[in-house]
């Protein structure tokens, strides 16, 4: 290990700490010193203060991201000065831990970084759950993935609703230091809002009525592990303020308690809404918004991944026939052209669904186009309004044209029953509601 602080007795302390797990570390009190050392010798982690005399823990951490790249760096911040902390995650930093330095919080850390795998290792484990596609956007996503998950910095995931938000979640579980522990999803917007203090964090015995005994919460369950906020959006304001604690304290109180319990836990978080524009709206926090949204993963459509499409429905069908106990269908050439052409609104999770729905009603060995049954949309597809000659216009802007008068007609068709018209879509209601919720069709 190597320890950089320019204060003797911090270095000291560290440095017996470190001894006590049976470590070696080699100590600097500055960032030239620091450097001589990581050019003659090879570290497990580096462990730094911000303030140093000749620079500070930033100048460090970007010196081993691009001179060191598989060294993990923790930066040892002010105890307050979440800015800091922030600004050394968002630069590469593995972690930060806040002073004065838990003993406990050091420990754990180190143990974190020690159980880190070797980015092939971690590749060939998490290959039951790959994110398959050779498209530049998938390239891209798959090699951010990738990247983050050697980090314990907290991830934004954006991207539309069925674009794998919770997959990536768990590539990033799976390949970084925490895959051998909890990965705990929760859907923020299926959380009743008075439960929804005592479902994150506990709640003691006798804390209200029903608490018959002690109970963990979310923060909980995900010790030592990581803990997905999958549609983040829909947290109440009060609940944000006491999640914007609990991450950066890294402490949390259960309900009815008067202490606070240490947590060590990594925080994911997704939506498919557009947080920036809720901050500006007033319905979430921009403290909060800056703490989650210190590295952002963008998962793109399944639309700009089009050359994928024949590899995922391959592999879809795949795993429902053995989930049903038949052989996989395969797919003639004009459903595959029909897929290309589909605009996917619902992204992966619709294509799932469109081929569960051919895979129960066909009645031979092979998917036709006429078994997608995607002619809603394909109708509605010839009365829009089409791009002028030569392009013009943006796509997306277009696509939602599309999309709308799809909805639009398929409600009209089903007198305004939601339900019927998501069946009619062959999507789900739920995702139905979030279309209806983007373009603007629940006003």
């Amino acid at each position: 290990m190597l320890v950089v602080d320019d204060e003797d007795d911090i270095r000291e302390l560290l440095d017996m700490t470190l001894s006590r797990m049976g470590l070696d570390a080699d100590c600097a009190a500055t960032v030239g010193e620091a450097r001589r050392l990581l050019s003659e010798n090879a570290y497990q982690l580096c462990l730094t203060d911000m303030r140093l005399p000749d620079g500070d823990g930033l100048e460090l951490v970007r010196f081993i991201g691009e001179h060191c790249r598989d060294l993990p760096v923790a930066v040892i911040t002010a105890h307050g000065s979440m800015e800091n902390a922030v600004s050394a995650l968002k630069a590469g930093a593995f972690d930060y831990v806040p002073k004065p330095v838990s003993l406990d919080q050091l420990r754990a850390l180190v143990k974190s970084v020690l159980k880190l795998p070797h980015p092939e290792a971690a590749r060939s484990e998490s290959a039951g759950q790959a994110l398959l596609g050779e498209s530049p956007a998938i390239r891209q996503a798959r090699g951010m993935i990738e990247k983050v998950a050697r980090s314990q910095a907290p991830v934004y995931i954006s991207g539309e609703s069925g674009s794998g938000k919770e997959l990536a979640a768990r590539l990033i579980h799976e390949q970084g230091a925490r895959r051998e522990q909890a990965f705990v999803p929760v859907n923020c917007g299926a959380i009743p809002e008075t439960l929804v203090e005592s479902e994150f964090f506990g709640y003691k015995k006798g804390a209200f009525t029903g608490a018959e005994a002690d109970r963990g919460g979310f923060f909980q369950a995900a010790s030592g592990g990581t803990l997905f906020l999958d549609e983040v959006a829909d947290l109440p304001l009060p609940m944000q303020v006491k999640l914007l604690r609990a991450i950066q304290e890294k402490r949390v109180r259960k309900v009815g308690a008067t202490g606070e319990d240490p947590v060590d836990v990594r925080i994911i978080s997704a939506t498919h809404q557009n947080l920036k524009d809720l901050v500006a709206a007033g319905r979430f926090r921009q403290d909060l918004f800056y703490r989650l949204d210190v590295i952002e993963l963008n998962m793109p459509a399944l639309r700009e991944c089009s050359d994928d499409i024949p590899l995922l429905a391959e592999r879809i069908l795949q795993r429902l026939g053995r989930e049903a106990g038949v052989p996989a269908p395969r797919l003639t050439p004009a459903a595959l052209k029909a897929l290309a052409l589909y605009p996917f609104p619902g992204n992966v999770r619709e294509l799932e669904n469109i081929l569960e729905r051919a895979l129960a009603l066909i009645g031979g060995e092979a998917i036709d186009a006429e078994d997608l049954h995607l002619a809603p949309l394909a109708a509605a597809a010839e009365t829009a309004p089409h791009l002028p000659e030569g392009g013009g216009g943006p796509l997306q802007d277009y696509l939602d044209r599309v999309e709308k008068q799809a909805i639009l007609d398929a409600l009209q068709k089903t007198r305004f029953n939601r339900t019927a018209a998501a069946k009619l879509l062959g999507v789900t209601f739920r995702s139905l509601r979030y279309r209806m919720e983007r373009l603007g069709l629940n006003e």
